[in-house]
């Protein structure tokens, strides 16, 4: 099947793909789920390179390996583990169950917890020991920090909660920065990491904590914990009712439906956190039940597939023309290349495709002024992904919204067409060059075109939409990594430089010397010592 897709782009990827357009492609090569549209007519992807794709999934089982992931079974391999991220926004779905047992009761006690605790902060109820809880800050790092703090920038105009604060770095600045800006006495802390042992998110929530403790007599009374282990978070002094704890099966990158996403929740309230879980929700039933001519997770899947493994295009930019979702670019690099940045089967053998791309973007039209220059007239081929919404939530500058959407477009469309040497030789004779200067300023202006590009357009984003674009990135992760033969939910690539770091801290403290460490390590450890004193 990957000879029979590589041997059609040999014959067709030289021709301008504007010229398969008809009065049926736009709409042939697009998919909706209720009021969503993606459109991925803007490609080289023709009728016969799309069964191809198509039968990739046949090939790879991805039926049958989705409704065993939907079902429980532990297709996270390598660390046995089920993968049910699912389950968190299963609100009336029926059982779930992973060994036997269902684990649909605890997850919706756990919903009903958060929601409690949630709203006792919002009204009020709920007190910092200087009075009403005016700030939250999150601590955590990759999904216990990239999800929510995604999630709380994109549904801002529902925040009618606590202002919400994000701490993932272990840079001292990063920490400093937020504290400064909240009073110890109404801020409420939440420590988000599964075994509470996460060296930066630890050494963050001990920071917060002495940085309470010059304030307010109970500084723990403040924290709330996101962890399964008990034992530490009691050491720790946060008391069981506030501590929410969630089953391996769901992996951190998947992990804001659950009580990662307690900030969220706070933020916006327990029916608008509703809303953003069925809104997954409604994705999942249509990824499940959908043909996959119709079926909007694969299809992106496969266009995925098709510019990575087929085309060969290293990266692919992520340009939402909608400024709130200014970190979702940021959350699908960490969506998409740990779940799908490996180098080995499910079997350990070695791919025999390149695995997942570079995964980068920022907002429109930001951007447009920034990279869109290589995107346009660089040699290296970028496929794009636009997003934008039909309305803002700013009525009174519907007109903006207009020249937004505009920009958009146009962009998508000066991507496929160009500009051709002829249309920029006139261009360049009527501002009154001649003879080599004509042709050496025409040459600068000339766009390539023939670049692909996606749009994905829905009605507004609101909690509901937000659900269903973060479930429809998941579902394409899976299917990627499904036809690639890999695990989408594993991510040992992290380990090997934690466990360095562990080793290093002590060298770079002074408390041991460097003692076989290369000539650049023990160099830059010297260096940063001296500057550091």
């Amino acid at each position: 099947m990957w000879d029979d897709l590589k041997a059609h782009h040999a014959r067709t990827g030289h021709r301008r793909f504007e010229t398969l357009f008809d009065d049926q492609r736009a709409e042939d090569f697009s998919v909706r789920v209720d009021d969503m549209l993606f459109d991925y007519s803007k490609t080289n992807i023709d009728a016969e390179a799309r069964a191809l794709l198509i039968g990739l999934l046949d090939m790879a089982k991805v039926a049958e390996r989705r409704e065993a992931m939907f079902t429980g079974v532990a297709i996270n391999e390598t660390e046995g583990r089920a993968v049910l991220h699912t389950a968190l926004r299963n609100l009336d779905g029926g059982p779930v169950k992973v060994g036997g047992q269902d684990v649909m009761p605890e997850v919706l006690v756990t919903l009903k917890r958060m929601e409690t605790f949630a709203e006792k902060v919002r009204s009020g109820a709920f007190k910092g020991q200087g009075g009403a809880i005016t700030d939250v800050i999150n601590i955590g790092i990759g999904g216990s920090d990239l999800g929510p703090a995604m999630a709380v920038r994109a549904l801002s105009p529902y925040h009618d909660g606590p202002r919400c604060h994000f701490v993932s770095n272990v840079d001292p600045g990063d920490i400093a920065d937020v504290l400064r800006r909240c009073d110890p006495a109404t801020t409420l802390v939440i420590v988000a990491s599964k075994t509470f042992t996460t060296i930066e998110t630890m050494t963050n929530a001990h920071t917060a904590r002495a940085w309470m403790s010059e304030a307010v007599k109970d500084p723990a009374a403040q924290f709330v914990a996101l962890s399964t282990s008990k034992s530490k978070t009691d050491a720790f002094g946060i008391p069981a009712e506030r501590v929410f704890g969630f089953a391996d099966w769901v992996g951190g990158r998947y992990s804001v439906w659950g009580p990662i996403g307690l900030s969220l929740m706070i933020a916006i309230g327990a029916d608008a956190f509703r809303a953003f879980l069925r809104g997954g929700q409604e994705m999942d039933r249509h990824f499940r039940a959908a043909d996959w001519h119709e079926n909007m997770p694969a299809l992106l899947a496969l266009v995925g597939i098709w510019h990575a493994q087929v085309c060969g295009y290293a990266t692919r930019a992520v340009l939402p023309y909608d400024n709130r979702l200014g970190r979702l670019p940021a959350y699908l690099q960490q969506l998409e290349m740990e779940s799908n940045g490996k180098r080995v089967s499910m079997d350990g053998a070695d791919l025999t495709v390149q695995s997942g791309p570079i995964v980068w973007g920022e907002p429109g039209t930001n951007g447009q002024h920034a990279f869109y220059q290589l995107i346009h007239q660089g040699t290296r081929i970028v496929p794009c992904e636009f997003m934008i919404a039909a309305r803002g939530h700013e009525d009174e500058l519907h007109h903006q919204q207009q020249l937004l959407i505009a920009n958009c477009l146009a962009q998508s469309e000066a991507l496929m067409q160009g500009r051709r040497l002829a249309v920029a030789r006139a261009m360049m004779e009527k501002a009154g060059f001649e003879g080599e200067e004509l042709e050496r300023q025409a040459r600068h202006r000339v766009f390539e075109g023939n670049r692909p590009s996606t749009t994905l357009a829905y009605p507004r984003l609101d909690p509901f939409t937000l659900g269903q674009i973060i479930a429809l990135y998941e579902h394409r992760v899976f299917v990627e990594g499904a036809i690639l033969g890999i695990n989408s939910f594993d991510q040992w690539g992290v380990e090997l430089g934690k466990e360095l770091a562990t080793a290093l801290q002590p060298i770079v403290e002074g408390k041991k010397p460097a003692t076989g460490k290369d000539g650049s390590t023990a160099g830059l450890i010297d260096y940063l010592q001296r500057h550091g004193a």
